[in-house]
């Protein structure tokens, strides 16, 4: 790595191998070194960085539930939590498709029609048709389809962690009827409000829908505290500074890349409205 940004300082003490083979199963640059006493995993920019501490909140032993290659005696309950969220690996199972499909955003004829806006291409531009027009063709699945979109592997794979972690506690506590009505909710609202606010462009990703399930058992758990809702301690916090950091431009102005911001903020406000009439009425149920 050219240049060096700190994700982890931990106690020697700490062990980080298995955190550090689920780096390399998800093909994520890094390497540890020691410095003042301590360990500190690097990463090639602040944006890694972020996502890396993020991954290591949830899975500071590495993976747990077997997204890293697992010895066959883990096999079974691998299989068996895939049996027990349906909805959850189906849904991870066609954006897997997409991605391969797409090329993970490189095969732009493919791309084409699955993203909010038709486009032609020209020279290097993208010039978009107007939604009203793929609308009135019967193009209805742009509204939901760019979800599915991811540009790159490690956008693939933590969104993809994340879905995993998140979809799983509320087909378990609510049924998977409930969360692919959620997932098409928030899906919705984020590829809409990405539009309206940020006009036309090409954007992807479950994230929009991942801050909604994250809002959701966020204030549900507040409202009918629930052990399936119980998220990591600062996992919430660490999303929603993140948040704040996309939303100041500073990612941007970094020159990491775009950032959806209107779709994460109104995945979060609509999961948070599904959470609290979720809890309110499970807690008067209770």
């Amino acid at each position: 790595m050219n240049t060096a940004i700190e994700a982890l300082r931990l106690p020697l003490g700490t062990d980080l191998s298995g955190f550090v083979a689920l780096l390399r199963r998800l093909g994520v640059p890094h390497r540890v070194s020691e410095d003042g006493g301590e360990q500190v995993l690097w990463v090639p920019d602040p944006r890694l960085a972020h996502e890396v501490n993020l991954l290591y909140v949830r899975f500071p032993e590495g993976d747990p539930q077997g997204l890293t290659p697992a010895a066959p005696r883990r096999a079974s309950g691998v299989f068996r939590q895939l049996r027990h969220s349906p909805l959850t690996s189906l849904m991870l199972l066609a954006t897997l498709l997409v991605a391969a499909l797409t090329l993970l955003g490189e095969n732009l004829a493919t791309v084409g029609w699955l993203s909010f806006q038709a486009f032609h291409i020209r020279g290097d531009y993208l010039y978009f048709v107007p939604l009203t027009e793929s609308l009135a063709a019967g193009q209805w699945w742009r509204l939901l389809t760019p979800m599915l979109l991811h540009f790159g592997w490690l956008h693939l794979a933590m969104n993809s962690l994340w879905y995993w972690e998140l979809g799983r506690r509320i087909e378990a506590r609510q049924g998977s009827l409930m969360l692919l009505l959620l997932t098409l909710a928030f899906g919705l609202a984020s590829n809409a409000a990405q539009y309206l606010f940020g006009g036309p462009g090409l954007f992807g990703g479950l994230s929009g829908v991942l801050y909604g399930l994250l809002g959701h058992c966020w204030i549900f758990h507040r409202l009918s505290p629930d052990a399936a809702y119980r998220l990591p301690p600062g996992v919430v916090v660490m999303m929603l500074v993140w948040l704040l950091v996309c939303l100041s431009g500073l990612v941007s102005a970094l020159g990491l890349g775009a950032i959806a911001n209107a779709a994460h903020v109104a995945g979060l406000l609509a999961g948070c409205l599904t959470g609290a009439i979720g809890g309110a009425w499970a807690r008067r149920l209770g």
